[in-house]
């Protein structure tokens, strides 16, 4: 998101951008009205437009088609995401097979199997490891989408481990740490909560990830509320104790928003949950600290992406 209104600030608008830059309806809509263009590829920006890649990542062909398009391009990827794509290139360099865990389709599995197409194998989920094929066993090594259920992702490499007793676990946690935080957050108020409240969109995976792991940890009831607009009063009939958590791309006034309106409805007492401090910041893009020079040195919270 900084990345779009840094670039909106240095070159006018319109700036494209490719892909939603997070995964939440409200900063997509707020950038559009400061002259964010978000298109789904790059051939749909005219030629020396600038075009921002989001934080999912994007496969190299992506790269290679905004310069050959005549783009000006500036790399938004979470490092988080850039760190994943490392480490495909350098397993596939390895000749290892990549068991790539994560949902079919999402932005981010597309972008991290661009990095090495013929060795990286999707396994969505623990019935997908009954039924991936590898070259060699001998030669394995799972990676992770980094906006997982984190208990999920466990599961599956288990059932991975059960059928590849020689696979490799990446060099560190694929898992973005603040869905890794929000998740932790949520078990520690289910199971004192009749109902909890998830803040973000429909298409953030880490938002979804959320409602399930609040069912799972034994919340009475878990729902997913893009604004405060879509809080259900009937969602809270009976209920005592209302737990609330966002995705990890929700802007704070989202959050505030729902607040306020449970206080309306008689949940006006808030008690802060905070399971782990969160003290990660991440430079602007290479792209954006050339422009702005030694200032630019300065490190920026991050953003995570859903």
């Amino acid at each position: 998101m900084q990345a779009v209104e840094m670039a909106l600030e240095r070159f006018g608008a319109p700036v494209y951008v490719r892909k939603q830059i997070v995964h939440n309806t409200h900063v997509v809509s707020e950038l559009e009205k400061r002259g964010a263009v978000f298109v789904e590829e790059t051939s749909d920006v005219p030629a020396g437009s600038v075009v921002v890649f989001s934080a999912h990542g994007v496969a190299p062909e992506v790269r290679e088609s905004a310069e050959k398009g005549g783009l000006r391009a500036i790399d938004a990827t979470c490092p988080l995401v850039t760190k994943v794509h490392n480490e495909a290139r350098r397993f596939a360099g390895g000749d290892y097979d990549i068991l790539l865990i994560g949902h079919e389709g999402h932005e981010e599995v597309v972008g991290t199997t661009g990095e090495a197409p013929s060795r990286v194998r999707l396994v969505d989920g623990a019935g997908d490891a009954a039924r991936v094929q590898v070259r060699d066993p001998s030669k394995v090594v799972w990676l992770s989408q980094t906006t997982l259920s984190v208990d999920e992702t466990v599961q599956t490499v288990s059932a991975l481990r059960e059928r590849f007793p020689e696979l490799i676990d990446p060099p560190s946690d694929d898992i973005c740490y603040a869905t890794q935080n929000r998740q932790a957050a949520v078990k520690a108020i289910a199971e004192d909560s009749d109902v909890v409240i998830v803040v973000g969109s429909p298409n953030s995976s880490n938002s979804v990830r959320l409602v399930e792991v609040a069912k799972d940890a034994g919340a009475g009831a878990a729902y997913l509320a893009d604004n405060a607009d879509e809080v259900d009063e009937r969602w809270l009939d009976g209920a005592r104790t209302v737990g609330v958590t966002s995705g990890a791309s929700v802007p704070e006034i989202l959050v505030s928003a729902v607040l306020g309106k449970l206080a309306t409805l008689g949940f006006a007492d808030v008690e802060e949950v905070e399971s782990v401090k969160e003290r990660m910041s991440f430079q602007l893009p290479r792209e954006l600290r050339k422009l702005r020079g030694a200032e630019a040195d300065a490190p920026i919270r991050s953003v995570s992406h859903g």
